[in-house]
């Protein structure tokens, strides 16, 4: 079995349109894993590796991350020799999507949350968000009941949206074309770029798709995406180039060209910016933490 296969969780939410859990380490929960809810997912304790989809990072307590559905994802703690279980290390709340598209049926002013929810397809770190604050929602969520989680539940969401600092964490995995907002066109771009990266498009190419000038679609798809067009096309490139180092044997130099780059010099430059590592450093890394 490949080692980017994840282990499926069925999430039993059919009573609930929310549901709270949390979870100390070790645990068998921590896997790399994927289901078809969104998380929102805060880390309270201890320090180690995010694994999300493409992307790998480092977290520490206070880490907070919203993950799309069927994205697959893990935290893995460092273990330093003999360190102490850890009572509460996660705390989240998993929803589904049509759960927020009903609402933005009803209630049109939730479509403020529409570039959030596209986002999350590939993960999202609101990076120096306040820790206490992120706990004390979701402490309020586990201990609300009925209609009054759901309040809070969407407080908290609302908040997260306005976060200034927003990093997107993995496109290899963003599956955009499941999303059914007002910025269509530029979702469709997205998917252009998903399914054909190892084609050239330019910026002038990509508005004439979306119907927009250049500098309205340059505006509006770093809005939607988080990155500015020429930085999210090498990223899907890096993404799909990850995927293959972690799935297959082929050689780094055939993977650069397979997945758009005119150059091994180049390639390298762009994983090593992105990935913080080289190519086959990355493979050996990923291949070694996935499988343990």
């Amino acid at each position: 079995m490949s080692v980017l296969t994840p282990e499926f969780e069925f999430v039993d939410g059919a009573d609930n349109s929310i549901r709270y859990l949390e979870h100390g380490w070790p645990t068998d929960l921590c896997r790399w894993h994927n289901h078809e809810v969104l998380e929102l997912h805060l880390i309270v304790e201890t320090r180690g590796k995010t694994f999300v989809g493409d992307y790998i990072g480092e977290f520490s307590p206070g880490a907070l991350y919203l993950i799309g559905p069927n994205l697959p994802h893990n935290w893995v703690t460092d273990e330093f020799g003999t360190q102490e279980p850890t009572i509460l290390r996660d705390m989240m709340v998993q929803f589904h999507l049509n759960t927020i598209k009903d609402l933005v049926s009803a209630f049109p002013d939730f479509h403020e949350l529409d570039g959030l929810l596209q986002r999350a397809a590939g993960g999202i770190e609101f990076v120096d968000f306040d820790s206490q604050i992120a706990q004390h929602h979701l402490a309020a969520i586990r201990d609300a009941k009925g209609a009054d989680r759901i309040v809070k539940f969407l407080a908290f969401m609302l908040l997260v949206n306005e976060h200034p600092e927003q990093k997107i964490l993995s496109v290899a995995n963003s599956d955009y074309q499941h999303f059914n907002t007002h910025q269509s066109n530029i979702a469709r771009v997205v998917d252009h770029i998903i399914n054909n990266f190892a084609e050239d498009i330019s910026l002038a190419q990509a508005a004439e798709m979306s119907n927009m000038s250049m500098t309205a679609f340059a505006r509006n798809f770093q809005k939607l995406t988080g990155s500015r067009f020429i930085d999210f096309v090498t990223r899907v490139r890096i993404g799909q180039a990850c995927s293959m180092l972690q799935a297959t044997d082929e050689k780094v130099a055939t993977i650069c060209h397979e997945v758009g780059f005119k150059n091994l010099a180049n390639f390298n430059r762009h994983f090593l910016r992105i990935k913080e590592t080289t190519p086959s450093a990355y493979r050996d890394y990923t291949r070694s933490e996935l499988q343990k």
